[in-house]
């Protein structure tokens, strides 16, 4: 029997499936097919394998969180919303944006019956999912309209050490990763449509024929010799039919307005016992402070006492 969390996964992927274009939105699904873990050795997050260009995001969290409790980490991935991207027919559209989200170990997505209601609110539509059945403390969101999702509220569960002997209470550094828009790359190497394209050659364009769905630009090399450089829809060309191309020139102007960013945080997982600890302390501190004042103040009445005697 299919368990409920795997049926509803399948509706939302199967939603996202038929409401946006599959290869144009395909963020985070090629991460997760393609790498176990999101964040190599080197700290870089995967998604820069396929998403070339550089761009920034935040991430707010916490200073520090007691053990089994729920709060919220915020997430913003700017853009301006006026500009459109290169879909995967060639048409323009808006920009969507997808994350991942690398929780240490132990903390995970909070669950429903303990969100409140005004960090739901926050929340809104917007669906988290782990990135694999084994890796709870890692979640993905998207891919979701950057017009709606460009900032997103992400609700966590913080462990609690007397029942995960895993976790201690240290400090733990949290990753982000986000894009807007499509990626220059597919996992297996080749470009999308949202690229500038070169010319291979050196020599002179004598034809450019164009259709729905690419166009064909032929270029006569010193030699005699013919090259067709095949060009997806969407980057628009650049060259014109006698102009004469260098290796290398390009032939289109460079269509991508997304990008990747990675951005780090951390957050301290806070003992109770030191938290009343240090307001006992505080409090002790407060009352001697008090009774010194009022000491210094009787011993004062005796001095004066005894002046005037």
């Amino acid at each position: 029997m299919i368990k409920t969390k795997n049926l509803v996964f399948l509706f939302l992927f199967a939603l996202n499936f038929f409401t946006y274009d599959q290869i144009a939105k395909a963020y985070p699904i090629f991460a997760q097919q393609n790498y176990q873990n999101p964040r190599e050795p080197n700290g870089r997050i995967v998604c820069a394998n396929c998403h070339l260009a550089q761009k920034p995001v935040e991430i707010e969290v916490p200073q520090a969180v007691l053990p089994d409790s729920v709060f919220e980490a915020s997430i913003k991935i700017p853009y301006d919303k006026s500009i459109q991207q290169v879909q995967s027919n060639g048409k323009k559209g808006d920009l969507n944006v997808g994350m991942v989200l690398i929780l240490p170990e132990g903390f995970s997505l909070a669950p429903t019956d303990r969100i409140p209601e005004e960090m739901k609110t926050k929340v809104g539509q917007l669906y988290y999912q782990p990135y694999s059945d084994t890796q709870s403390n890692l979640l993905v969101a998207g891919p979701v309209p950057g017009k709606d999702y460009s900032q997103m509220v992400v609700p966590i569960l913080s462990p609690d050490p007397a029942k995960d002997k895993n976790v201690n209470y240290l400090k733990y550094p949290i990753y982000l990763g986000g894009n807007r828009g499509r990626g220059q790359l597919y996992p297996d190497g080749s470009k999308s449509n949202n690229n500038i394209f070169n010319s291979s050659v050196s020599g002179k364009i004598t034809e450019i024929k164009t259709s729905k769905k690419s166009t064909s630009i032929v270029i006569e090399t010193s030699n005699g010799e013919t090259i067709t450089e095949k060009i997806p829809a969407g980057p628009t060309i650049i060259v014109s039919e006698g102009e004469a191309v260098k290796i290398d020139q390009p032939l289109t102007n460079n269509p991508n307005v997304g990008g990747f960013g990675q951005a780090e945080t951390e957050i301290v997982l806070q003992n109770p016992a030191r938290v009343q600890g240090l307001i006992i302390f505080l409090i002790t501190i407060f009352i001697t402070q008090i009774f010194l004042v009022l000491k210094k103040k009787q011993v004062e009445k005796v001095q004066l006492a005894e002046m005037n005697f």
